[in-house]
């Protein structure tokens, strides 16, 4: 082989020559051989892939936080994060709607709406009241029935004096007067007048008819707990978006910090094949620099990627309310969360039917009706009836116990309020044109989401048809740049080129199945229900 078809191949991930009518006196530099080189530079993984997926935890209760709402860490020590925990969507999901606070206080609205249900229709029954007491009193002083029996008994004493002594001087009868009073208040005065009695009764009431408020109190107790139930829906359905959203986003920050790990690598190479072909003569002090350059943006890159990854990590663990020291990572493999098969107007149509706050603006409008209602029933007639029967004792006498009973039969009308009552109508009146009108803007903004989500969805699904294309095309060039450099008629800067655009092709599909899969969660969330227009059971 003569000098002039002599080859020097200086072989490298990211970057390599070939070079023809090299002069064996370039060739052999004083420093570094080509054989050297070779043996310094490292072969391109072309096959290497970027991973996604782990092996899930089996047991996913263990993550779950305290069971007192009110504890929050002291010490550092609570807060480190312990080793990655891998879970799949299904196991976030769960882990979601059973630690989820908004779904318990949910819960527990749905709970104060049914009580509130119970006390409305408490009205449909009469009410019974017993009462009871004992008293006791003595009265000491001398009323004006025995202010009269004092001045008979005197006056009986004046004149049993002056008949047996006629001869009384005024004076004297009036020293007998009294001396006579103050006896006989004295013997009344000791004289007990002690009273101990018992009083009892028992009554019924029930309002017969007043005016309408009755039933349509329990119709509006019996519309906000339907409300609040489509509230815990519309909780249960975001949450679970949410999850499905934060759990994509961390699959994509896990992709992304392989795909930007994968590019320092290539830099990397490329500064060191750089700096051998510097030593051996054949590379320049610029093509250095630009390798210094492009590895340092590259790392810079890869610090943002981690840090993003660090955050969607962060984020999964707020959604889910794990414990404090829970470090969550995916364990499913990046791939289309699913097919959907209605089109746009079946879509819209579903969405419609399905969305729990089209539901509760329909429910206020009809809970305007009934306040509507309860404000008239103030002027109407109110009838109710009552029966009450007494009994009375007390033990210092010597009559009998008494007993009473009574019957009654009320009707009660307010003839003029000033205007309060129609007031009442109309302001309830205004909030069910109000209820209408949010309705309407309510159905349009949902339409419009759901067309977004799916047009993104569309297109998204057309993305990976093109990403898996721009794979296919790039792992063919892969292997003809390969085919050219083992034949001497390529160089290996062509085949690191070819390896740098199938990685980033590869990154570039799973970047669009992760969008594909985040319009897909979108989607789902706009029409609700999914897939079988029903609320699925809670943990």
């Amino acid at each position: 082989m003569g000098q002039k078809n002599k080859f020097i191949k200086v072989v490298g991930v990211s970057t390599a020559i070939a070079l023809s009518n090299i002069t064996t006196t370039i060739a052999q530099a004083p420093n570094v051989t080509a054989q050297q080189i070779a043996q310094e530079s490292d072969t391109p993984d072309t096959e290497r892939e970027i991973e996604s997926g782990q092996q899930p935890i089996s047991d996913v209760e263990k993550l779950n936080p305290s069971g007192n709402p009110l504890s929050f860490p002291t010490t550092s020590e609570e807060v480190q994060v312990d080793a990655q925990k891998p879970i799949t969507l299904e196991q976030a999901l769960q882990l979601s709607l059973k630690n989820n606070k908004e779904i318990e206080e949910a819960r527990i609205q749905v709970e104060r709406a049914e009580a509130a249900v119970k006390q409305q229709k408490a009205d449909l029954y009469p009410t019974l009241d017993l009462t009871s007491g004992l008293t006791y009193g003595n009265d000491l002083f001398l009323d004006n029935t025995t202010e009269q029996r004092i001045d008979q008994d005197v006056e009986d004493t004046l004149d049993q004096a002056r008949a047996q002594n006629p001869n009384l001087t005024d004076a004297q009868l009036g020293q007998i007067e009294d001396n006579a009073r103050q006896d006989i208040e004295d013997q009344f005065t000791d004289t007990s007048s002690a009273s101990f009695a018992f009083q009892g009764g028992l009554g019924i009431n029930y309002d017969i008819y007043n005016g309408g408020r009755r039933g349509a109190s329990i119709r509006t107790a019996e519309k906000q707990l339907r409300s609040s139930e489509l509230d815990l829906e519309r909780i249960v359905e975001q949450a679970r978006f949410e999850t499905a959203r934060d759990y994509f986003d961390l699959q994509n920050g896990d992709a992304q910090v392989e795909i930007q790990q994968a590019a320092v690598n290539d830099a990397s190479q490329t500064l060191k094949d750089a700096q051998l072909l510097q030593k051996a003569g054949l590379g320049t002090k610029f093509e250095v620099l630009q390798a210094q350059v492009e590895l340092a943006q590259a790392e810079q890159q890869l610090t943002t990627a981690i840090a993003n990854q660090n955050i969607a990590r962060r984020q999964l663990a707020e959604t889910l309310s794990v414990s404090h020291s829970t470090d969550l990572a995916t364990a499913d493999q990046i791939e289309e969360a699913g097919i959907w098969n209605l089109k746009l107007p079946e879509t819209i149509v579903q969405a419609f039917k399905n969305r729990a706050e089209l539901e509760q603006s329909l429910l206020q409008r009809e809970i305007s009706q009934e306040q509507r209602t309860i404000a008239l029933s103030q002027t109407r007639p109110n009838l109710s009836a009552n029966a009450n029967y007494s009994l009375n004792d007390d033990f210092e006498d010597d009559f009998d116990t008494t007993d009473q009973y009574q019957v009654g039969l009320n009707l009660q009308w307010r003839l003029f309020d000033g205007g309060a009552a129609r007031a009442g109508a109309e302001q309830a009146d205004r909030d069910r044109e109000i209820a209408e009108n949010q309705f309407a803007n309510l159905r349009n903004q949902i339409r419009f989401a759901v067309e977004q989500a799916f047009y993104q969805l569309k297109s998204n699904q057309n993305n990976i048809i093109t990403t898996t294309k721009e794979v296919e095309l790039a792992t063919e060039s892969l292997r003809l740049a390969r085919l050219r450099f083992q034949s001497g008629v390529g160089t290996q800067t062509d085949v690191i080129d070819a390896q740098t655009a199938l990685t980033r092709a590869r990154g570039d599909r799973l970047s669009s199945i992760i969008d594909y899969n985040q319009s897909y969660a979108d989607l789902a969330r706009q029409v609700s229900n999914t897939p079988d227009n029903g609320l699925q059971d809670l943990p």
